[in-house]
Protein backbone atom coordinates (compact mmCIF):
# COMPACT_ATOMS: atom_id res chain seq x y z
CA UNK A 1 0.00 0.00 0.00
CA UNK A 2 1.14 3.50 -1.12
CA UNK A 3 0.93 6.10 1.36
CA UNK A 4 -0.68 9.29 0.31
CA UNK A 5 2.02 11.34 2.23
CA UNK A 6 4.76 10.47 0.59
CA UNK A 7 5.41 12.94 -2.68
CA UNK A 8 8.50 11.29 -5.39
CA UNK A 9 10.77 14.67 -5.82
CA UNK A 10 13.02 13.22 -8.12
CA UNK A 11 11.77 15.64 -10.95
CA UNK A 12 11.94 18.61 -8.92
CA UNK A 13 15.62 17.93 -7.89
CA UNK A 14 16.86 17.54 -11.41
CA UNK A 15 14.27 19.43 -13.14
CA UNK A 16 13.79 22.95 -14.22
CA UNK A 17 13.40 23.98 -10.83
CA UNK A 18 9.89 24.79 -10.90
CA UNK A 19 7.26 24.88 -8.35
CA UNK A 20 4.93 22.32 -8.95
CA UNK A 21 1.48 21.32 -7.42
CA UNK A 22 0.30 17.98 -6.81
CA UNK A 23 -2.71 16.25 -5.31
CA UNK A 24 -2.77 12.67 -4.10
CA UNK A 25 -5.34 10.77 -2.50
CA UNK A 26 -5.57 7.18 -0.41
CA UNK A 27 -5.98 5.32 2.54
CA UNK A 28 -3.94 6.35 6.11
CA UNK A 29 -1.48 4.42 7.10
CA UNK A 30 -1.82 4.98 10.64
CA UNK A 31 -4.32 6.40 13.01
CA UNK A 32 -3.96 10.20 13.19
CA UNK A 33 -4.82 12.54 16.37
CA UNK A 34 -5.14 12.22 19.84
CA UNK A 35 -7.25 9.48 22.12
CA UNK A 36 -10.70 10.52 21.46
CA UNK A 37 -11.08 11.62 18.24
CA UNK A 38 -8.65 11.22 14.76
CA UNK A 39 -8.42 9.71 11.33
CA UNK A 40 -8.60 6.30 11.31
CA UNK A 41 -5.78 3.80 9.82
CA UNK A 42 -6.93 3.49 6.08
CA UNK A 43 -9.23 6.18 6.20
CA UNK A 44 -9.16 8.10 2.62
CA UNK A 45 -7.30 11.06 2.38
CA UNK A 46 -6.87 13.62 0.08
CA UNK A 47 -3.83 15.95 0.07
CA UNK A 48 -3.45 19.17 -2.41
CA UNK A 49 0.86 20.04 -2.11
CA UNK A 50 2.87 22.88 -3.60
CA UNK A 51 6.33 21.66 -3.80
CA UNK A 52 9.07 24.47 -4.39
CA UNK A 53 12.62 23.50 -5.07
CA UNK A 54 15.56 25.36 -2.84
CA UNK A 55 18.57 24.21 -4.29
CA UNK A 56 19.86 21.70 -1.57
CA UNK A 57 15.96 20.84 -0.20
CA UNK A 58 12.05 20.93 -0.91
CA UNK A 59 9.56 23.41 1.05
CA UNK A 60 6.06 21.35 1.18
CA UNK A 61 2.95 23.38 2.00
CA UNK A 62 0.29 20.78 1.74
CA UNK A 63 -3.61 20.82 3.12
CA UNK A 64 -5.07 17.33 4.13
CA UNK A 65 -8.72 17.25 4.20
CA UNK A 66 -9.90 13.55 5.91
CA UNK A 67 -12.72 12.38 8.38
CA UNK A 68 -12.25 12.38 11.77
CA UNK A 69 -14.09 9.33 13.72
CA UNK A 70 -14.42 8.84 17.63
CA UNK A 71 -16.29 9.84 20.57
CA UNK A 72 -17.71 13.57 22.40
CA UNK A 73 -15.74 13.60 25.35
CA UNK A 74 -19.21 14.17 27.46
CA UNK A 75 -21.49 12.01 26.56
CA UNK A 76 -19.57 8.96 24.46
CA UNK A 77 -21.90 10.15 21.22
CA UNK A 78 -20.31 8.51 18.56
CA UNK A 79 -18.41 11.45 16.19
CA UNK A 80 -17.93 12.37 12.15
CA UNK A 81 -16.27 14.97 10.94
CA UNK A 82 -14.61 16.55 7.88
CA UNK A 83 -11.18 18.01 9.28
CA UNK A 84 -8.70 20.34 7.08
CA UNK A 85 -5.55 20.71 8.02
CA UNK A 86 -2.65 22.46 6.82
CA UNK A 87 0.98 21.50 6.80
CA UNK A 88 4.35 23.75 5.92
CA UNK A 89 7.58 22.22 5.65
CA UNK A 90 11.21 22.13 4.70
CA UNK A 91 12.99 18.74 3.63
CA UNK A 92 16.61 19.00 3.25
CA UNK A 93 18.62 16.76 0.29
CA UNK A 94 21.76 16.90 2.24
CA UNK A 95 22.83 17.66 5.76
CA UNK A 96 24.98 20.64 4.88
CA UNK A 97 21.64 22.62 3.48
CA UNK A 98 21.40 25.11 6.00
CA UNK A 99 24.74 26.15 7.31
CA UNK A 100 25.68 27.41 10.59
CA UNK A 101 25.58 24.79 14.19
CA UNK A 102 22.64 24.39 15.55
CA UNK A 103 22.32 23.74 19.20
CA UNK A 104 21.44 20.47 20.74
CA UNK A 105 18.15 21.86 21.88
CA UNK A 106 17.07 22.66 18.04
CA UNK A 107 15.21 20.15 15.78
CA UNK A 108 16.91 18.58 12.51
CA UNK A 109 15.06 18.86 9.24
CA UNK A 110 13.68 16.26 7.63
CA UNK A 111 15.18 14.57 4.91
CA UNK A 112 14.54 13.78 1.20
CA UNK A 113 14.62 9.88 1.21
CA UNK A 114 15.47 8.52 -2.09
CA UNK A 115 14.02 10.87 -4.15
CA UNK A 116 11.20 11.00 -1.77
CA UNK A 117 9.60 13.10 1.04
CA UNK A 118 6.96 11.72 3.59
CA UNK A 119 4.83 14.57 5.42
CA UNK A 120 3.32 11.75 7.96
CA UNK A 121 4.81 12.98 11.10
CA UNK A 122 4.39 16.64 9.65
CA UNK A 123 0.16 15.69 9.50
CA UNK A 124 0.48 13.62 13.09
CA UNK A 125 2.29 16.84 14.72
CA UNK A 126 -0.29 18.95 13.25
CA UNK A 127 -3.33 17.00 14.01
CA UNK A 128 -1.74 17.11 17.86
CA UNK A 129 -1.68 20.96 17.71
CA UNK A 130 -5.31 21.60 16.05
CA UNK A 131 -7.32 18.59 16.62
CA UNK A 132 -9.51 18.75 19.91
CA UNK A 133 -7.68 16.71 22.69
CA UNK A 134 -11.17 16.47 24.76
CA UNK A 135 -14.09 16.78 21.69
CA UNK A 136 -17.45 17.78 22.68
CA UNK A 137 -20.33 17.50 20.20
CA UNK A 138 -20.92 21.10 19.74
CA UNK A 139 -17.37 21.79 18.82
CA UNK A 140 -18.10 19.11 15.90
CA UNK A 141 -21.11 20.72 14.68
CA UNK A 142 -23.92 18.51 16.55
CA UNK A 143 -26.72 20.27 18.19
CA UNK A 144 -25.76 19.14 21.68
CA UNK A 145 -24.88 16.28 23.78
CA UNK A 146 -27.68 12.81 23.27
CA UNK A 147 -27.37 11.57 26.70
CA UNK A 148 -29.86 13.94 29.38
CA UNK A 149 -28.32 12.02 32.07
CA UNK A 150 -25.39 13.87 31.72
CA UNK A 151 -24.63 16.93 33.25
CA UNK A 152 -24.03 20.45 31.35
CA UNK A 153 -20.01 21.48 31.46
CA UNK A 154 -20.30 24.60 33.53
CA UNK A 155 -21.76 22.10 36.56
CA UNK A 156 -25.44 23.36 36.70
CA UNK A 157 -27.97 20.85 36.93
CA UNK A 158 -31.75 21.59 34.93
CA UNK A 159 -33.03 18.62 37.02
CA UNK A 160 -32.61 18.52 40.64
CA UNK A 161 -33.78 16.05 42.95
CA UNK A 162 -36.03 17.31 46.25
CA UNK A 163 -33.34 17.23 48.48
CA UNK A 164 -31.98 20.22 46.64
CA UNK A 165 -28.27 17.80 45.29
CA UNK A 166 -28.00 17.78 41.43
CA UNK A 167 -27.96 14.36 39.53
CA UNK A 168 -24.56 12.37 40.06
CA UNK A 169 -23.09 11.89 36.63
CA UNK A 170 -23.70 8.04 35.49
CA UNK A 171 -20.15 8.07 34.30
CA UNK A 172 -18.74 8.51 37.74
CA UNK A 173 -22.12 6.71 39.84
CA UNK A 174 -20.09 3.30 39.84
CA UNK A 175 -16.94 5.43 41.86
CA UNK A 176 -19.51 5.60 44.85
CA UNK A 177 -19.17 2.27 46.38
CA UNK A 178 -14.91 3.38 47.18
CA UNK A 179 -16.28 6.72 48.76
Amino acid sequence: MKSPFVFDVAALLRGSGLPENVQQSGPSPTRIGPEMIAIPEGGHVDIDAHLIPLGGGISVQATIQAQLQGQCSRCLRELSSQTTLNVSEVFAVDDDFITGEAGDDEDELPQVHQDAVDLLQSVIDAAGLNLPFNPLCTELGFDSCDDSEVPAPDGTVDDEDDDGEGRVDPRWAGLEKFL
